[in-house]
């Protein structure tokens, strides 16, 4: 309305916003890790971490009926909740569901866990609460989100490998797809991203090196075809 000539706030100092840096894990040290992760129950929730980028909620939520085997592919309809208690419909950033392509690897080991979960049912009979998640107990209870979190940090201690958050197993995974050369509105849309613009943020680490290795690319094309 110009009421006033000047703005009183425009000299107020802004506080610093202090980002923490992200630590992940390369391809060789992920390999490590899933390694010593083999016999762990929870096996199944690390390998879909690193090889979909699910947030551990969307994992922990992830029922048999949510699996596509045919089209090589899972929707994500629900997440457990932090406390392990209940359960939200959608996803975090959306209100609908989001498909993840799956690799062969996951798929056999999504295959070979059905079979586990399978035995735990007839081990059980009636006692068995059936409530199709593919992450559960062996009477098929959710999973409390701490005890995930407490056989993690085990295992990085066991395989020697950088200390990182569970979170950090997505960074890796949208990490380690960028620096292979995936299209950024396929990571964006993976990783539940309102928008491209959060994903280029968020992973700008990885991009200096993505521009050299271009640069070398187009320079091999142009002058050594």
């Amino acid at each position: 309305m110009e009421l006033i000539k000047k703005n009183p706030a425009s000299g107020v100092e802004k506080p610093k916003v202090t980002s923490k840096e992200t630590i992940i894990w390369n391809a060789t040290e992920v390999s490590l890790f899933l390694k010593h992760s083999m016999s762990s129950p929870y096996y199944i929730a690390f390998l879909l971490a690193v090889t979909t980028g699910m947030r551990q909620g969307e994992i922990l939520g992830l029922r048999w009926r949510d699996i596509d085997f045919e089209n090589e592919c899972l929707y994500i309809r629900q997440t457990l909740t932090h406390d392990g208690i209940g359960f939200k419909e959608g996803t975090k950033s959306t209100a609908g569901n989001r498909s993840v392509g799956l690799d062969a690897v996951t798929i056999f080991n999504l295959k070979q866990h059905r079979k586990r979960i399978a035995s735990n049912k007839l081990k059980y009979g009636p006692a068995y609460l059936n409530s199709d998640l593919i992450v559960c107990t062996s009477n098929g209870k959710p999973i409390n989100p701490r005890n995930v979190l407490r056989t993690f940090y085990r295992l990085i201690a066991k395989a020697n490998l950088p200390k990182i958050r569970f979170h950090d197993l997505r960074h890796t995974h949208a990490s380690l797809m960028l620096q292979q050369g995936e299209n950024i509105k396929l990571i964006s849309e993976r990783l539940d991203h309102s928008s491209v613009k959060i994903t280029l943020d968020t992973y700008s680490h990885v991009l200096p090196n993505m521009q050299r290795e271009a640069s070398k690319r187009l320079a091999n094309k142009l002058f050594n075809g």
